[in-house]
Order: structure tokens, then C-alpha cells, then sequence
């Protein structure tokens, strides 16, 4: 849920694999996207709250949030959108769960919202999601700002 119709607040998370792959989601609505977990804040929230929320819904599984890297505007979706760099964690502890680079399969348990996951490589993903995931991989400690 939004605050408004008319401007949307967003929070992201960029998990990747040990192959530095970036872990996206296909969305069951809208143009049917892969994009990366997250979503609206709802009223009340901070960004990371959100996102933690967010994560939690649509994966099935804790995520331990290292730092905010960028905060894009995207005018066409008069949205703003917080990038954060996370880990997976299991529920039952603070253990960092599988990455598939073993071939086990990862814990997760997909909301409704979504009907698979996969993990992209970052080359093949579209100018806007590589921007902002390679800023979140290349993050120096200055958080990144930028529009679309």
C-alpha cells in the first residue's frame, strides 16, 4: 500500500549469490517483471521496516539489511525507491541461508504476488535494475542518488 495514489515510496533489498548473481522475483500482476523483493511503504513505516516486512512476506525468510546504497526517483512511476544491500537469514537462527551454490535449493515460500524466483546475472538485466544494483555492489559509503 502507497501513502497516496499519486507518489510512491519503496524499499528494495539486493541479495546476490556466490556467483554474484542478483536474486529477482517474477511478479503474477502488472507487466508480469522480474524485479528485485521489496515494495510500497505502508503508513507508519520507516524504509526499513518496510523492507524487512516486505521481505518477510514475499520470501518466507528474514533478511539481516547491511546498508541503504541509493534512493532513485523513477518519473514515470512518480516513485522513489530505496536500495539496500541484505543477506538472507534462516528463521530459526542468525545462520545465513544457502545461496544455490551448492545445487540445494533455497528455503523460500513465495507470496501470492509472485510466481518464481531466480537468480539473474546483472549484465542481462535492464539499464535501470543494473544501475542500481551495481551501485548497491560498488557502494564506497556514500549513498547514491539518481533519477530516472
Amino acid at each position: 500500500m502507497a501513502f497516496n495514489d499519486t507518489f510512491r515510496l519503496s524499499s528494495h533489498a539486493v541479495i546476490t549469490n556466490a556467483q554474484g548473481q542478483v536474486l529477482l522475483l517474477k511478479a503474477n500482476y502488472g507487466n508480469f517483471a522480474w524485479g528485485l523483493p521489496g515494495g510500497a511503504l505502508e503508513p507508519g513505516e520507516t524504509i526499513h521496516e518496510a523492507l524487512v516486512r516486505e521481505c518477510q512476506e514475499e520470501l518466507g525468510l528474514s533478511v539481516q539489511v547491511n546498508y541503504l546504497s541509493g534512493v532513485y526517483y523513477h518519473s514515470a512511476y512518480q516513485s522513489q525507491a530505496f536500495i539496500f544491500r541484505c543477506e538472507l537469514l534462516l528463521l530459526d537462527g542468525p545462520e545465513v541461508a544457502k545461496d544455490g551454490a551448492d545445487d540445494e535449493p533455497l528455503p523460500l515460500h513465495l507470496s501470492h504476488e509472485h510466481s518464481e524466483f531466480a537468480f539473474h546475472d546483472i549484465d542481462t538485466l535492464s539499464a535501470v535494475q543494473q544501475q542500481r544494483i551495481k551501485d548497491c555492489l560498488n557502494f564506497n559509503g556514500v549513498v547514491v542518488s539518481a533519477k530516472f
